[in-house]
């Protein structure tokens, strides 16, 4: 069947035609006017700490890096975070607030009128010579129903399923990279998993994509050498900057590494909740137009009985193994086609 099929979608919140098709993403070059305003925030934000310490769990991990691994990697990949929920401290204000970002946002979502920028963080990865997963996607929010109290596991199948389009939360996310390497692109398939993928690798430096990263697969391309191997970190390990061009990466009281800021790749991440129109917005504010669990549920059984498939809604549908395992058998992929020759 084809990657998402077209919906027509009438609710309190929407009365236009949602044809699932993704839109497609905007290019930003330069990102920022003042690039050393960028490396400033950089060092003064340090130390940061390994990614994996914002997933709760194995699986939450897995949902969110297409990675099918029971244990979690700790890779030397860092992140900061920066903005959250709307709130940022002064120095980072102004990033949050970006007016281009704004601008690249609503032309991604077909001209909206309302933008609410939410949150901005930083990831820094060091040596990682292989691609960060199969290409997955964000994990999605739906009105009424988001990762603030449903496992992230579920989310992503909702948003793979395209049963929920018309709840899903519309936020778009601008990727920027901070790094002068050939290496550490950016794959993403903005026509849908079975077509050809996009490469953005080499001149990345200074250059953002803001896209609906959470129905558009993609994934982080390789940095470093793979004869240099994959280090492997303990949660507590810390990436330190030393003040003078120095950055270290201390793990259980030991120095195991140490750089030149050209070997770190950093990228950053703009959050925004993006609304067609202030009614929209205020729909959605008002929670005029939220699902519950058991309307969720009754899309999934609804639609797998239209599949030809016997299913009915266990007691726990959120956590049951049996039930998670027929949803991922029929609603959970990931891209089958790679970048063009």
């Amino acid at each position: 069947m084809p990657w998402f099929s077209q919906t027509r979608i009438v609710g309190l919140c929407h009365d236009r035609v949602m044809s699932g098709v993704l839109s497609s993403p905007v290019v930003l070059d330069p990102a920022v006017g003042d690039r050393g305003a960028i490396e400033r925030l950089i060092e003064a934000r340090a130390p940061y700490w390994p990614v994996q310490r914002y997933f709760t769990n194995s699986a939450e991990y897995a949902a969110s890096s297409g990675n099918a691994a029971e244990q979690m990697v700790v890779a030397p990949v860092f992140r900061g975070d920066w903005a959250l929920d709307g709130r940022a401290d002064p120095d980072v204000e102004w990033l949050l607030n970006d007016a281009q970002f704004a601008e690249a946002a609503r032309t991604v979502f077909g001209g909206a009128e309302v933008v609410r920028p939410h949150t901005l963080y930083c990831n820094l990865t060091w040596q990682l010579p292989f691609a960060q997963g199969a290409g997955h996607v964000d994990v999605p929010a739906f009105r009424g129903f988001d990762r603030n109290e449903w496992p992230t596991t579920f989310l992503s199948i909702m948003g793979m399923s395209g049963l929920f389009e018309d709840v899903r939360r519309h936020i778009a996310t601008g990727v920027a990279w901070f790094y002068a390497g050939t290496d550490g692109g950016f794959e993403y398939w903005p026509d849908g998993p079975d077509r050809p993928s996009r490469i953005h690798e080499g001149a990345i430096d200074n250059t953002m994509i803001v896209g609906d990263n959470d129905f558009m697969f993609h994934r982080v391309r390789p940095t470093g050498r793979v004869e240099d191997g994959l280090r492997s970190l303990s949660l507590d390990a810390e990436l330190v900057h030393d003040g003078s061009g120095t950055w270290s990466i201390v793990d259980e009281g030991k120095t195991v590494a140490s750089f030149g800021r050209d070997a770190l790749r950093m990228s950053l991440s703009w959050k925004a909740d993006v609304f067609a129109t202030e009614a929209e917005a205020a729909c959605v504010d008002d929670h005029d137009d939220d699902i519950d669990l058991g309307g969720v549920v009754a899309r999934f059984v609804d639609d797998l009985r239209e599949r030809g498939v016997a299913a009915s809604a266990p007691d726990d549908p959120v956590r049951d193994p049996a039930f998670i395992a027929l949803l991922q058998e029929h609603y959970v992929r990931y891209p089958t086609v790679g970048a063009a020759a």
